[in-house]
C-alpha cells in the first residue's frame, strides 16, 4: 500500500466498521438482524418448494413470486455473513476487490428485484384488464425471456460503476468504509480525486431502473383500479383487488425503504450516520423477511400446502 500526499494509492484492503456511533452495540444489533435472516431464509426456500412442487401454482404471478424468493435469499445472503462477522467475530477487513465484488451483487440484486415487481405488476394489469389474453401473452417463454432481460438489465447498467470506481479512483483518503457492507457511494466517497461521474452515474442508474419502474408500477395500478372500479358486481371488485393486496403491500415496503434510504444516504447531511447505515440495512433486510409472510398470508394455496407438509411430518 503506497502514500502519496496523504493518500493512498490503490489500498487492497478496506475496513467496514459497521454501524458508526453504535460500534459498543453492534453485537446486540447482529441478534435480531440475524433471527430476520433466518426468517428470511427458511420463508423464502418454503416459498420455493411450494411453487415448484403444487403444479396448481405454476402460473405467472406464482413463477414471478419464485424469482422474487430466489433474488431476496441471494440479497440477504450478500450482506449478512461479512455484517455479522463484523459485528460479532471483530473481522472488518475486506479485500478492495471483493468489495466491489459485493457491491456489485448487491445493487444488481436490488435492480432485478425492481424489475421482478415490475413484471409481476405487468402480469396483474393484462389478468385484470385484458383477461381473456392473459395466457397467451405471458407464456412461459415470455416468462424465460423476462428474467434474462430483469437480469441482464440489472448487471449490465450496475457494471460501469464498479468498472468506474476502479479506473477512475485510483487514491484513496482513507481505507475505513463507514458502513456495514460495500455500497456504492460509501466506497466513492473514499476517492480522493473528483467523483462527480460517479455520482452522476450512481443516480443515472438509480433513475433508469428504480424511478423508471416505479412510474410504470404506479400507471399499471392507476389503470387496474379504474377496471376494477368499474366492474358492476361489489364480489367481482373485490375478488380482482384482492388479488393485487400482497403485490401493492410488497411494492410499498421495496420502495418506500429504499427511495427513503436512497434520499437521507444523499441529501439528510444533518440525519446522524448510524441512521442512515440503520435504513440501509433495513430496506436490505425487511423485504426478504415480509414478502413470503405477505403473500403466504395473502394466498391460499400456501397456508394448505404447508399444513399438507407438517401433517406428512406428523404421520412419520
Amino acid at each position: 500500500m503506497f502514500k502519496l500526499n496523504g493518500t493512498i494509492f490503490m489500498p487492497p484492503v478496506l475496513t467496514l466498521i459497521g454501524i458508526p456511533g453504535l460500534e459498543s452495540v453492534q453485537f446486540w444489533i447482529g441478534i435480531p438482524f440475524c433471527a430476520m435472516y433466518i426468517i428470511a431464509l427458511f420463508g423464502n426456500s418454503l416459498l420455493l418448494v411450494i411453487i415448484k412442487s403444487e403444479r396448481s401454482l405454476h402460473e405467472p404471478m406464482y413463477l414471478f413470486l419464485a424469482m422474487l424468493g430466489a433474488t431476496d435469499i441471494a440479497l440477504s445472503t450478500c450482506i449478512l455473513p461479512k455484517m455479522l462477522g463484523i459485528f460479532w467475530f471483530h473481522l472488518p477487513d475486506i479485500y478492495f476487490d471483493a468489495c466491489l465484488f459485493q457491491m456489485w451483487l448487491i445493487h444488481t440484486f436490488q435492480c432485478i428485484e425492481s424489475g421482478i415487481l415490475l413484471a409481476m405488476a405487468l402480469d396483474r394489469y393484462v389478468a385484470i384488464c385484458d383477461p381473456l389474453r392473459h395466457a397467451s401473452i405471458f407464456t412461459h417463454k415470455l416468462l424465460t425471456q423476462i428474467g434474462v432481460g430483469v437480469t441482464l438489465r440489472a448487471a449490465l447498467l450496475v457494471a460501469p460503476c464498479l468498472i468506474l470506481i476502479k479506473c477512475r479512483l485510483k487514491h484513496s483518503r482513507t481505507t475505513v468504509v463507514s458502513h456495514s457492507y460495500c455500497e456504492h457511494m460509501a466506497i466513492v466517497k473514499l476517492a480522493a480525486e473528483d467523483i462527480r461521474v460517479n455520482k452522476i452515474y450512481g443516480l443515472f442508474v438509480a433513475f433508469i431502473i428504480l424511478g423508471l419502474d416505479v412510474v410504470f408500477i404506479t400507471l399499471s395500478y392507476i389503470r387496474i383500479f379504474i377496471t376494477v372500479f368499474n366492474l358492476p358486481q361489489r364480489e367481482a371488485r373485490l375478488k380482482a383487488f384482492n388479488t393485487c393486496i400482497a403485490h401493492i403491500c410488497v411494492f410499498l415496503e421495496f420502495y418506500l425503504l429504499g427511495f427513503f434510504s436512497f434520499f437521507t444516504h444523499r441529501f439528510g447531511f444533518h440525519i446522524p450516520p448510524y441512521i442512515h447505515i440503520l435504513l440501509s440495512n433495513l430496506y436490505l433486510l425487511v423485504p426478504p423477511l415480509l414478502n413470503p409472510i405477505v403473500y403466504g398470508v395473502k394466498t391460499k394455496q400456501f397456508p394448505d400446502r404447508v399444513s399438507k407438509i407438517l401433517h406428512s411430518t406428523d404421520a412419520f
